[in-house]
């Protein structure tokens, strides 16, 4: 196992709602120190992330957290508001409502309307697999490929499950080639960690890697 390798496929990730400044700070410290692929933050803390890492380290943050059904409006404003204050990613949780209703147009267009608002910047879409059937779980497959966002991303962390292998081998068969997956959520080990981009993730969302070093 390459461990500087594979850290730079990791989300450094903090997003407890008790999330204090000075662990956020931390996190960022850990991440640059590491060179993960961002550092996760709550929205809150955004601004004062970017004044503090500057040009070192890539910022993600959350929309519709964790549980997806507030109005594509909010969750617009919500990622113009993370741009603004220096976000380099944007992860969003979809709308399971429309998902489990089959408006699969409501979630396509949510989806296109967020990533508008990314202004060029990476939009991951939480879809929640433990969730979801498998049916469903393809159909988001399906509609991620076509919304121009560049990450399908398993689970916020916050549910009943988080990622599997199972899931991360169906979502990276049934992804459009050029769309990219992360897998999250129980990811507790390196090993874990690379058993994931084995089985074709991209991107790990984790917060406890870095105490594996």
């Amino acid at each position: 196992m390459d461990i500087p390798q594979l850290l730079r496929h990791v989300d450094h990730t903090i997003l407890s709602p008790c999330a204090t400044w000075e662990q956020v700070k931390t996190a960022c410290d850990q991440a640059l120190a590491h060179n993960t692929a961002t550092v996760c933050i709550p929205p809150r803390y955004v601004k004062r992330a970017a004044d503090y890492v500057g040009s070192r380290l890539k910022l993600c943050t959350v929309v519709g957290f964790p549980n997806g059904y507030s109005t594509p409006e909010v969750k617009v404003f919500e990622t113009e508001d993370a741009i603004r204050n220096g976000a380099d990613e944007i992860d969003m949780v979809v709308n399971l409502g429309l998902v489990k209703d089959g408006d699969w147009e409501g979630v396509v267009s949510e989806i296109k309307a967020v990533k508008a608002s990314c202004k060029g910047r990476i939009l991951k879409v939480i879809v929640e697999a433990c969730l979801l059937t498998r049916e469903e779980k393809i159909n988001m497959c399906r509609v991620v490929s076509m919304s121009g966002a560049d990450f399908l991303k398993t689970s916020t962390g916050f549910s009943t499950g988080g990622a599997t292998l199972t899931d991360a081998a169906l979502f990276r068969q049934q992804l459009a080639p050029g769309v990219r997956l992360k897998a999250a959520g129980g990811i507790k080990t390196l090993e874990q960690a690379q058993s994931f981009l084995d089985a074709g993730a991209d991107r790990i969302g984790a917060s406890g890697l870095l105490d594996c070093l």
